[in-house]
């Protein structure tokens, strides 16, 4: 699964990523967790999914039908597999698909069986330094006092041959191409949209282990991403793009 993720690029290289209209001044997070405020992007009705705005909300999807919420169990993620049928996410899949903004995830590889050692956590992101679109499902939820709040969660699909060697799970990673098709709601439907979840090819990502000061969300800087000792630095390809052309709000 994905439980840590982070966004460190400049503003306006994601924003000319993702073509959103707004020029927020999200900082860098080297350590986004659970429960926090995340960068979304999501597409005006019937703009064909190119009209598309920057908004923040909680990471932690919370279904309509939620009575309680402080006794729910949180979601941060959601397989694809049966997504479209599941009484939590079948309404979002067909009315609220949003992309999730990112440059980097983490995961933990679990030590070999019969070893008591702890899990040690790996940096994943892409060869080329481009930002990454995670498919993702947002709702706004109604608690009992009328009160509102946007909440998401990302979809995860089977890791490819790369992540695999630490991780079962990844992120399910749209490629740019693909990204007004997955959040036009009012012409492309379920089945369409997870069709678009393909495999991301191994030699896309790069890979390297980091220390566990990621283990603690309270450590949100660079350090979190240093390889440890003896690991290539890998560092990411210079990433640069034109701000977008957005089409005019209304």
């Amino acid at each position: 699964m994905c439980g840590r993720y982070a966004i460190t690029l400049p503003p306006e290289a994601v924003r000319g990523y993702f073509a959103y209209r707004e020029t927020p001044n999200f900082p860098p997070r080297y350590n986004i967790a659970p429960t926090q405020p995340i960068p979304v992007v999501t597409a005006e009705p019937f703009s064909g999914g190119d009209e598309r705005r920057f908004r923040l909300m909680r990471w932690g999807f919370l279904p309509g039908f939620v009575k309680d919420a402080k006794t729910f169990p949180l979601i941060i993620n959601a397989r694809v597999e049966g997504v479209a049928e599941k009484a939590s996410f079948r309404a979002a899949m067909k009315r609220r698909r949003c992309l999730v903004v990112a440059d980097a995830f983490y995961e933990w590889r679990k030590p070999a069986s019969g070893r008591r050692d702890p899990k040690r956590p790996y940096l994943v992101r892409r060869a080329n330094g481009e930002p990454m679109g995670f498919a993702g499902l947002y709702e706004t939820y109604m608690d009992a006092t009328g009160g509102e709040i946007d909440t998401a969660c990302i979809l995860v699909r089977p890791a490819n041959a790369r992540v695999g060697q630490i991780h079962d799970r990844m992120p399910a990673i749209l490629d740019r191409a693909d990204f007004s098709a997955w959040l036009d709601c009012d012409n492309v439907d379920p089945d369409e949209a997870l069709a678009l979840l393909k495999p991301t090819p191994g030699d896309a990502l790069t890979m390297f282990e980091i220390g566990p000061s990621v283990n603690s969300f309270a450590n949100d800087d660079p350090a979190v991403q240093a390889p440890v000792s003896g690991e290539p630095a890998a560092e990411a390809a210079q990433f640069e793009l034109p701000l977008p052309v957005a089409k005019p709000a209304g």
